[in-house]
């Protein structure tokens, strides 16, 4: 028959030893054994699969009566009526089925069956460090893309949530999902992403989801994320019913949401969980928090160095110290020193880092005072703008404004208040010129928007009637 994927069980055994190695991997197991009558060949990865019910369904199929079913293929489905069972026909297919973590079975004729019994290595859900809140769930997405397509399905249970799966790479053939509403999203964007994952040429994603990032977005050397990263079951859904689109990478327990602005970057869960006016002060905090943690060290610079601009309100700024560091030298020494501490202690064990920082922060601080490396002053405000920027939500955001922070800074030491607007300028038309999937990387501030942006800046009572993203380009635009 055509549907048959080998001769026999020695063809199949023999292509499986050539593939896999005669005894050269202890986690492959290639088994012998028998459904009722039926003489079988099982193939799987023992780290992969769950053991214990593997061993359950087989022992249900040991030989107790006696059994009148002659064609074979309907012998075996007759006994083998597990969930999860699909029959394969390619042998690319069947060896990528085994190293997924399926269980495979080739019958006395060469019909070959995958059963579904994948049970990957990997911790329970947790909240995630870095978007904790004060009220809300404690799960987070985990590595496993089956335990959390689950915690997505939980919160959605809409038949129009498509879970989209694809195999990319040539050695990793990592799963990849892409999630969305059937009834929301706009196909063309989706078929953009469909068209630019087909065109991935690579050895594995070893990276998982930040590789994928590159190879989707073209980002090159962009330092801002064109994608937001959330470990929140609950901020992927918000999303999805949006009109954005969920790309789930296995092994990975971030989840990237497309497509996002700068402000979709800016929010945080914590600002839905308490009422709108104490969220609308979250988020006007954390905008001021942002926009200062960028613009405080270049301003302070400007003001220092030309007291004819400095107000008369401000006349305390200055330092009276006198040291032989240039001052815009001691800004960039001291604020590259915070970036060694933040990297030194996410390299430190745990019980240390607390202590490390101490002794980094409080005794190598002052002493760097005291010998006059530093002003009291520098070391202040530096240690500001890094608190500052500690308020955006996205890590991947707060570095690239360091970034940009100290490309202000270095033009401003070189042309004072005149560099600093230029400055400015060239970075907001920077961001103005990003169209990540087509979407104004600025909206709805640029192109504007005044409705769309009042809803940025004030988080409106749930109960208002409000417009889906123009970005998303949703085939409903009104939300029900």
């Amino acid at each position: 028959m055509t549907n048959k994927l080998f001769n026999s069980l020695e063809e199949a055994e023999s292509f499986l030893k050539e593939q896999f190695g005669d005894g050269e991997s202890f986690d492959v197991c290639i088994k012998h054994m028998f459904i009722k009558d039926l003489p079988v060949l099982c193939a799987y990865i023992s780290g992969l699969v769950d053991g214990a019910i593997l061993t359950q369904m087989t022992s249900n199929v040991l030989p107790d009566e006696d059994i009148d079913i002659e064609d074979e293929k309907e012998y075996f489905e007759a006994y083998f009526n597990f969930y999860g069972r699909s029959e394969e026909t390619e042998r690319k297919a069947y060896l990528l089925a085994i190293l997924s973590g399926q269980v495979t079975f080739i019958t006395k004729s060469g019909f070959c069956y995958v059963a579904e019994l994948r049970n990957y290595p990997g911790r329970s859900p947790e909240e995630p460090d870095n978007e904790k809140v004060i009220r809300g769930s404690r799960d987070g997405f985990t590595e496993g893309i089956m335990f959390n397509t689950a915690l997505i399905r939980r919160r959605i249970r809409n038949s129009n949530l498509r879970f989209e799966l694809h195999k990319v790479s040539k050695d990793g053939q990592t799963d990849v999902s892409f999630v969305y509403m059937k009834d929301l999203v706009n196909e063309e964007m989706l078929d953009k992403i469909r068209q630019r994952l087909s065109q991935i040429n690579h050895d594995g994603l070893t990276m998982a989801d930040k590789s994928l990032e590159e190879w989707l977005f073209k980002q090159k050397f962009h330092p801002v994320p064109f994608v937001r990263y959330t470990e929140r079951p609950d901020i992927a859904a918000a999303h999805l019913l949006e009109g954005h689109i969920a790309i789930i990478v296995d092994t990975s327990p971030s989840v990237m949401l497309v497509p996002v602005t700068v402000f979709h970057l800016l929010q945080h869960a914590e600002e839905y969980r308490q009422a709108p006016a104490v969220g609308t002060f979250i988020r006007f905090m954390r905008y001021f928090g942002t926009v200062m943690g960028l613009v405080l060290l270049p301003i302070w610079y400007v003001f220092v160095t030309q007291e004819s601009l400095l107000p008369e309100g401000l006349s305390f700024l200055g330092s009276e110290e006198k040291s032989n560091v240039p001052l815009l030298l001691q800004i960039i020494i001291a604020d590259i020193g915070i970036e060694f501490l933040r990297m030194a202690a996410i390299h430190t064990p745990t019980p240390l880092s607390t202590a490390m920082g101490l002794v980094a922060g409080v005794i190598i601080g002052q002493i760097a005072i005291d010998v006059g490396l530093f002003s009291s002053e520098v070391v202040l405000y530096t240690a500001v703008a890094a608190i500052f920027l500690f308020v955006v939500p996205s890590y991947e955001l707060s570095i690239s404004i360091k970034l940009f922070r100290f490309g202000l800074l270095l033009i401003t030491g070189l042309w004072g208040v005149n560099g600093l607007f230029v400055g400015l300028f060239l970075l907001f038309t920077y961001l103005c010129s990003l169209r990540p999937l087509q979407a104004p990387y600025l909206w709805p501030l640029v192109p504007f928007f005044p409705k769309a942006m009042l809803r940025v800046l004030i988080r409106f009572p749930m109960t208002d009637d409000a417009l889906r993203p123009y970005i998303v380009a949703s085939k409903q635009r009104k939300r029900s």
